[in-house]
């Protein structure tokens, strides 16, 4: 279904890539070092954390499990539906994004883990967003089935297979834009520190109010009944 979405739709999931990797990037570089996009190396941390008895590494890497969980949870709560349609909250979904994105800076500063958390959720609400309207064909703040696609249509293709070009075209998008992001928020957090979690603070926002604003275009372009 992903590649079929509309161009807008397209451009969006290729943005919020691009948030995540410099939203985790930030995360990573900072004073825990948590990585907070993605959870496979989180479990695997915390699986170490256990055999190791090093509980306060046990609490602070579940948190960071159950933060991005939540996330997931509130995008579900906010849009209700698996199909994607303009009618759907998703700028609601990323004004709260940017507001969870906000609120993290002045508690990484203080450094708490509360900040990696919010981040964690922030995460969490948009890689869930992504993944209803998408039909789960897309993922933003993780890249493992983004390379997989790639590996499988390079596979089909030293078969003689069809190659699926679209497929691919935005598999490779989302891993340029979240590795874009990376390369971006490793530069700010150079010069900015925390700061630099307003650039995918306001990312999110201004593409929050740009679906709106589309949304609000495509309205007026449908005659009324």
């Amino acid at each position: 279904m992903g590649t079929q979405l509309p161009r807008w739709v397209w451009i969006g999931a290729v943005t919020l890539a691009c948030v995540a990797g410099m939203v985790n990037v930030i995360g990573y570089l900072g004073f825990e070092h948590q990585a907070v996009s993605h959870l496979t190396g989180t479990t695997s941390l915390l699986g170490a954390a256990i055999a190791h008895g090093d509980g306060r590494a046990v609490i602070h890497l579940w948190g960071v499990l159950i933060a991005f969980c939540l996330g997931a949870m509130l995008s579900g709560l906010i849009i209700q539906d698996q199909t994607l349609q303009l009618g759907r909250r998703y700028g609601v979904v990323l004004a709260l994004e940017a507001a969870l994105l906000l609120a993290a800076i002045p508690l990484f500063k203080q450094e708490q883990i509360w900040g990696a958390l919010l981040a964690a959720v922030a995460c969490g609400l948009q890689n869930a967003m992504v993944t209803t309207y998408s039909g789960a064909a897309v993922r933003t703040t993780h890249l493992s089935g983004m390379f997989t696609d790639l590996g499988i249509g390079l596979g089909h293709l030293l078969r003689g297979m069809p190659l699926p070009v679209r497929r691919l075209t935005l598999s490779g998008l989302i891993i340029s834009g979240f590795l874009g992001g990376g390369v971006l928020g490793a530069w700010l957090y150079r010069h900015l520190g925390y700061d630099a979690l307003l650039a995918p603070a306001l990312l999110t926002g201004g593409t929050g109010v740009g679906y709106v604003l589309y949304r609000q275009w495509q309205r007026t372009k449908t005659p009324a009944a």
